[in-house]
This record gives C-alpha cells, sequence and structure tokens, in this order.
C-alpha cells in the first residue's frame, strides 16, 4: 500500500474527502481541518492500495491540487489492519502488477536528468570499461554495468513514448546525447595518455579474449537486450531493485563505449565500430522492450478496468 497525504484549499477539503470516501481501495482516512500551513489549507491522509492510485490521482489532479495544495506519496512496507485487507480485497487486480504512472514518470524523470552526477557516474564507469578491456578483467568489466547510470534514461525514453510525454523523452535522449560522448572524450584523453606514458602497454584490444564478447555483435546482442530491458521496465514499476542490479549486469552499453574507446586509441576503426553498433543496439532493445512492456501492462490494466467486478 501507499500512504497518500493531501494538502487542500479549506473550500475543497471537502471535495477531497468525498473522492476519498467514494474511492475503491481506500482506507485509514484521517481530516485535520486546517492543519496545513504553507500552502494554507486541510490536510487530508489516507492508505491506498497500488491497483486505486491512478484513478485517485487522476481525481485529485482535476481538483487542480497541484497549484495551490500538494499530493505526496510514500510506500508502506507493513500495513496490519483489516480493514488493509478489505481495501486489497476490493481493489480489481494485484499491487505487484499496478503501475502507478505519476510515480514512474517522476521517478524516471530523476533518473534521466542530465546533472553533473549522472555524467561523473558515466565517466567512472566508462573508465573503468576501458581498464576491464586494457587488463582483460571481465571483472572489471562487470563493475563498469553496475556503476553505468544509463538505464535511467532509456526507462526515461520508453515512459516518454508510452505516456507521450515527449518532454520526458526529449530530456532522457538529451542526457544521452551529452553523457555518453562526454565520458568516452575523457577516456580517450585518459587512455593516449596512458599510451603515451607507457602505463597502458597494448596494442591490439583483440587480444583480449576475456572481454571480446563486448564488441562482438550477433543476434544474442539484441535477445539480451530485449530481455534486460523488460527485466529492468519490471522491476521499476514493481520496485524491485535487486532484479534492476541484475539487468545493469546483463547489458553491455557502457562496456561497449569503454571498447570502441580504447580501439579507436589504437587506430582499430573496424573494432571501434563494432562496438559502437553493440552500444546502439543495446540500447535500441532495452527502449523497444521497455515501451513493449508498459503497453501490455497498460492493455492488460484497461481489460480488467473493463471487467464487471462479479467476474
Amino acid at each position: 500500500m501507499l500512504h497518500l497525504r493531501i494538502v487542500a484549499p479549506t473550500e475543497r477539503g471537502t471535495a477531497v474527502v468525498d473522492l476519498l470516501r467514494e474511492a475503491v481501495g481506500v482506507t485509514h482516512l484521517i481530516v485535520h481541518p486546517g492543519a496545513a500551513l504553507e500552502p494554507a489549507g486541510d490536510l487530508v491522509e489516507a492508505d491506498i492500495t497500488r491497483e486505486a492510485v491512478n484513478d485517485v490521482l487522476a481525481g485529485l489532479l482535476a481538483l487542480g491540487l497541484v497549484h495551490d495544495g500538494a499530493i505526496t506519496m510514500e510506500p508502506l512496507d507493513t500495513v496490519i489492519s483489516d480493514a488493509a485487507v478489505r481495501a486489497e480485497k476490493d481493489a480489481p487486480g494485484d499491487p505487484d502488477d499496478s503501475i502507478v504512472w505519476e510515480e514512474l514518470t517522476r521517478r524516471t524523470r530523476e533518473d534521466a536528468t542530465l546533472s553533473i552526477t549522472f555524467v561523473t557516474f558515466l565517466v567512472l564507469a566508462c573508465l573503468l570499461a576501458a581498464v576491464g578491456v586494457i587488463t582483460d578483467s571481465p571483472v572489471t568489466v562487470v563493475g563498469a554495468m553496475v556503476v553505468g547510470p544509463e538505464f535511467g534514461p532509456l526507462a526515461g525514453i520508453a515512459v516518454g513514448l508510452v505516456r507521450r510525454r515527449f518532454d520526458l523523452a526529449r530530456r532522457s535522449v538529451y542526457a544521452l546525447i551529452i553523457g555518453f560522448p562526454t565520458a568516452m572524450v575523457v577516456t580517450g584523453v585518459a587512455a593516449v595518455l596512458g599510451e603515451a606514458t607507457g602505463t597502458v602497454d597494448i596494442t591490439d584490444v583483440t587480444a583480449a579474449d576475456q572481454v571480446d564478447f563486448i564488441y562482438q555483435v550477433g543476434p544474442f546482442s539484441l535477445v539480451v537486450a530485449v530481455l534486460a530491458g523488460a527485466a529492468g521496465m519490471l522491476s521499476l514499476v514493481s520496485a524491485k531493485s535487486a532484479a534492476l542490479v541484475g539487468v545493469f549486469i546483463s547489458v553491455t552499453t557502457v562496456p561497449a563505449a569503454g571498447y570502441a574507446v580504447v580501439a579507436a586509441t589504437l587506430g582499430q576503426w573496424q573494432v571501434a565500430a563494432e562496438s559502437t553498433a553493440q552500444l546502439a543496439v543495446n540500447m535500441v532493445g532495452i527502449v523497444v522492450s521497455g515501451v513493449g512492456v508498459l503497453a501490455v501492462h497498460r492493455l492488460l490494466a484497461r481489460r480488467r478496468a473493463a471487467t464487471p467486478a462479479h467476474l
């Protein structure tokens, strides 16, 4: 369940309470008249099942609370209440199968924002990937996969396309087209300096046979990307963070960028091109499968909503 806290102007407090009392899946309703100071108004609290959140939020947003009030939600790990059990049973569907669209949109918006932190993580991940290639270390490459923050913008593109929030999709694309070139340039400079000073002793990236899977594009490159993208989107909508870490380890996005950079500094342009293709295949596969997962979720939710309660 989620805990819902609403600040509503006094003249709309009754409308908010009526909406919550009539909604399926809402319980533990508490009203504090005039308790809110900034913005001023009534404070209304309730617990709500995930399956019912989208409809309730739509009603609250229609009341204009975004402009002169506030709506906040937070997950509840443990709820011990018969009323909560009844609310879960009354709401159609299963909590794990329900997407709270506003929550997902805001979460991906945060993860898809181009920031110093985002670029720094991407640079560090790309540098780790380059070190993994130079030292022929799969463990270091896996570390680069985990550190890389690129799944956030890729998920943002998928959510933006499905919800027709093209501002989110543009923000996500912007983060990728600025972040990856920046990380690759920094990694390239570091690689050139390492080669010039003798710190890096490598003449052929294909000799690193433990990590050559990074640049070898094949049918399974797309298969893995699609499967990982689907798992990643499912982990986002169901808040399964452990599954998301597994997704990071599955795809060769950042490692492909690092491999391409090292190959380019050695003049192995064919390998650099193949690595870049691997990067593109993985990103496209993740976005496409993410869109597919969200589209199926939305279709199933609409069918559940259209099914009579007695069936």
